[in-house]
């Protein structure tokens, strides 16, 4: 106890770093689906898919009937969507990562039902599903 209080700046200091280094992991990074939650989404024809990955990766292979918008172009492209509004937008890059900015670009340009494909990809072909080329 007596060191509890003679270090309590000390303990403060700890207290906050470790806060801010668990803050990220945390917080909320808009809605994920499994790929098995997106795969049901495309047999329901209710959604549209999106990869926001760079046009080498699309190349590569990916998902079906997919619209290709690279991150970089989405904000001025998001009006391509705009027929889309009524449907579930699923977000589609390599990890993850890319698709959860995107999910807040579109978010901020009024699009309400945004999902991003958890792991993206790399999780798509984990789950051993197919990607068209």
């Amino acid at each position: 106890m007596k060191f509890i209080i003679e270090h309590i700046f000390l303990l403060g200091i700890v207290v906050l770093s470790g806060g801010a280094l668990l803050w990220p992991v945390l917080t909320v990074r808009g809605k994920r689906a499994s790929p098995l939650e997106v795969t049901q989404l495309i047999n329901r024809g209710k959604s549209t898919i999106v990869d926001v990955r760079d046009a080498a990766e699309f190349a590569k292979g990916h998902l079906r009937d997919a619209r290709h918008i690279p991150l970089a172009e989405l904000a001025q492209r998001a009006g391509e969507l705009e027929k889309s509004k009524n449907r579930t937008i699923v977000l589609v890059c390599q990890k993850g990562v890319r698709s959860s900015s995107a999910a807040k670009v579109l978010a901020k340009a009024g699009f309400d039902d945004v999902v991003s494909l958890d792991g993206g990809v790399a999780a798509w072909q984990g789950a051993g599903l197919p990607l068209a080329k």
